[in-house]
């Protein structure tokens, strides 16, 4: 019976410790959260129309991903914005996003249509130097492409 008790306790304990290692981190989760950090993410498109901008331009439509802080700034093609992120594997969410409020002359709109844009964003998809803010039915309502040097 002593024998029983023993290798139950032994064949419990076991199972204890390794059942209380730590998981190993679930692929592409962290991976996807770094791909957002340290580019300037410049729009290149608005849901299907696409955004030509001149690299000398002041204010291009781009954003900035801050995972320490949870922060997010770049600007709408006019105003300059900042507000919080929340982001996991697939899914990323805005909020208190704020913005400067300029005059925009001869922008086409790209700062209503982005800002209108930005309000639909629910998850995302980082290939390459493409980043895709998606809406939550999949299509994507903004594309970027990171920038070569940091603005």
């Amino acid at each position: 019976m002593l024998k029983k008790f023993l290798a139950v306790s032994l064949l419990g304990s076991t199972l204890a410790f390794v059942g209380c290692q730590s998981l190993p981190q679930l692929p592409g989760t962290t991976a996807n959260l770094n791909q957002l950090q340290n580019k300037t993410w410049v729009a290149t498109k608005i849901g299907n129309s696409t955004i030509i901008t001149n690299p000398s331009e002041r204010n291009i439509a781009s954003l900035q991903f801050d995972e320490a802080t949870k922060r997010v700034t770049g600007s709408d093609g006019c105003n300059r914005l900042m507000g919080s992120f929340d982001a996991g594997k697939h899914s990323i969410s805005f909020s208190q996003v704020a913005s400067t409020r300029m005059a925009c002359m001869n922008n086409a709109n790209i700062d209503q249509l982005f800002n209108k844009a930005l309000t639909q964003v629910t998850h995302y998809k980082v290939e390459g130097k493409v980043l895709q803010l998606l809406d939550n039915q999949g299509n994507s309502v903004i594309e970027f492409e990171s920038a070569i040097q940091p603005r």
